[in-house]
């Protein structure tokens, strides 16, 4: 099927939502009508597009509270009833449309309004305002709320994480992935007028207002997700320089707090360098017109388009660590490298429902390889990747259940990236591998689409069928198991533990000779006959194809 632009009425959800084999009956009788509602596009959320969010929010820092508004710019095409998500314990006061109160009716963490009828298709704005203790952050990013932290010289310094938890946890609006605002949002910040009001996209306008407060406005011009759009507030500097990519001058600015500015200086030079990388892999930033900003946030960091959290102390790696525990991980910073890898997976490209949010993290952590390779060449990027194997645990597949607002497993990344590189490895053509990459990109550019639609892509793009493939690291928790057996001056080998008629073909080597063959494995037993006898050895499979190898024992090799 053709992708989903960010403006389409996404139906098909529905009925892909008992697509996935990772949904089974226990699974689905965890969930209650509320996961329903904030995870399927259903009928609250039909025949209704949204075009524009302006926000506005002011934080009661003493408190922990907020109060704000936001008016939501929509396509009507035939409905008078729709569904506003605003999570409890957060409360809307007021929803005004044409200057008249709008009647609403609370569900749990979902407002049904009723807006004006029309007679044909146009557009409309509704404000719907708000205030509330959102909830609180106790370990951000991980779980989801306002951050209300202090920094060492004891000034507020507050911001957002809520990728799973939602946006609705502060904020009334349209809660899913599938339904981006199409034309960008703009978000004000009220704040003392001592402390700076960061935001996604450029900012527009800074307001003196009464009593020692000031107005942040900033706008984003590009489709956003909901989850993405965060304010930081904190005792900030500013720094910026100019890159010169792939469709011209693009500004990359940093905020950092004012005390670690010689820090952010040293270490932000890995922003250039991912940008430069990164373009070559995927194609341009997507984000020119709203501009690259590195901000410093108070947890450890976050995709939120065009502002990304960093919060990696100024060191290489992973909080200092090396998550693949080969060295090579220490050579960058990893949130600057990952979280800026999103824009392209995440922020350009956006699933529609968060059960294929492998597409997300598994192209992204791919992108930490790329990075490697890059710069430091192809087999410290195939030993990184591989050393990122020790932390996959197959515990359920990585897609999840749709409808419901339900992610896959924490493998999504370093199993998908090790899925990429498995098949990169069968493309067999690392041009035609990095073509698809930035088709990918360019096809789906600001727009939503799901994985099969991923999926067919790579499929028709590489000339090869790599559904059975999919099936099995997408929707099974099963590594396929290569068994062989020598017998008769024959190699006799098959894959076990996979899912009915899986084909993959791999690289191997037999004995002294290191010259690299394909097999092409299937589920029954097939043999290949050898000529030289010194071969009949071991086999060694390439390292970079994500399997298990099992020599069978004489007593077991006729089963």
């Amino acid at each position: 099927m053709q992708f989903l632009k960010k403006n389409s009425i996404l139906l098909i959800i529905m009925l892909y939502s008992f697509a996935s084999y990772s949904q089974d009956a226990d699974e689905t009788n965890r969930f209650n009508h509320q996961d329903t509602l904030r995870g399927s596009y259903s009928l609250g959320r039909m025949k209704w597009n949204v075009l524009y969010y302006d926000i506005t929010v002011i934080p009661d820092i003493n408190a922990k509270r907020i109060s704000g508004k936001n008016t939501i710019t929509f396509f009507d095409s035939g409905t008078n009833t729709i569904q506003i998500d605003l999570q409890q314990p957060m409360e809307m006061d007021s929803i005004i449309e044409d200057q008249q109160q709008c009647f609403f009716q609370r569900e749990g963490d979902v407002y049904w309004v009723k807006t004006i009828k029309v007679s044909q298709p146009r557009l409309k704005k509704i404000t719907c305002y708000f205030h509330g203790k959102p909830q609180e952050a106790i370990n951000p990013p991980w779980d989801g709320g306002w951050i209300w932290k202090v920094d060492k010289n004891n000034n507020p310094w507050i911001s957002v994480a809520c990728q799973n938890l939602g946006a609705s946890a502060w904020y009334p609006c349209k809660d899913t992935q599938s339904d981006e605002p199409d034309e960008g949002c703009t978000l004000n910040i009220i704040v003392p007028d001592s402390l700076n009001g960061l935001g996604n996209g450029r900012l527009t306008v800074k307001e003196k207002l009464p009593n020692k407060l000031s107005m942040y406005t900033w706008k984003v011009n590009a489709p956003i997700n909901n989850y993405n759009i965060v304010p930081y507030i904190g005792k900030y500097e500013h720094f910026s320089e100019i890159y010169k990519g792939l469709k011209g001058d693009l500004n990359m600015d940093y905020w950092v707090l004012d005390y670690n500015i010689i820090k952010a200086k040293k270490q932000f030079k890995d922003a250039t360098r991912m940008m430069k990388a990164f373009e070559y892999w995927f194609g341009p930033y997507p984000f020119y017109e709203d501009g690259y900003k590195l901000i410093e946030a108070p947890h450890l960091g976050m995709e939120h388009q065009s502002a990304i959290a960093y919060g990696n102390k100024y060191t290489n790696g992973y909080l200092g660590r090396d998550l693949s525990n080969t060295g090579w991980g220490l050579k960058w910073d990893f949130i600057i490298v990952h979280e800026s890898g999103h824009e392209w997976f995440g922020n350009n490209i956006t699933t529609s429902d968060i059960a294929d949010m492998w597409v997300h993290e598994g192209f992204t952590n791919y992108s930490e390889t790329l990075f490697t390779e890059y710069y430091y060449g192809k087999n410290a990027a195939n030993e990184y990747i591989r050393g990122l194997r020790n932390d996959i645990s197959n515990d359920i597949p990585l897609i999840g259940n749709y409808g419901v607002n339900k992610e896959g497993s924490g493998d999504m990344y370093n199993k998908g990236g090790n899925l990429i590189h498995t098949i990169r490895q069968i493309i067999n053509n690392d041009q035609q591998f990095r073509s698809i990459l930035i088709g990918l990109n360019k096809t789906f550019y600001h727009a939503v689409v799901t994985t099969q639609e991923v999926e067919n892509y790579i499929s028709e793009k590489s000339g090869i069928d790599f559904s059975k493939l999919f099936d099995q690291y997408l929707r099974t928790t099963k590594i396929p198991v290569l068994e062989y057996y020598f017998g008769n001056n024959e190699l006799h080998y098959r894959w076990s533990n996979t899912i009915e008629n899986f084909k993959m073909p791999i690289k191997y080597c037999l004995g002294k000779d290191k010259k690299e063959c394909w097999l092409t494995p299937e589920n029954k037993w097939q043999l290949k006959k050898m000529e030289d006898k010194t071969s009949l050895k071991k086999m060694q499979v390439n390292q970079n194809f994500y399997i298990e190898t099992k020599e069978i024992k004489k007593t077991i090799r006729n089963n």
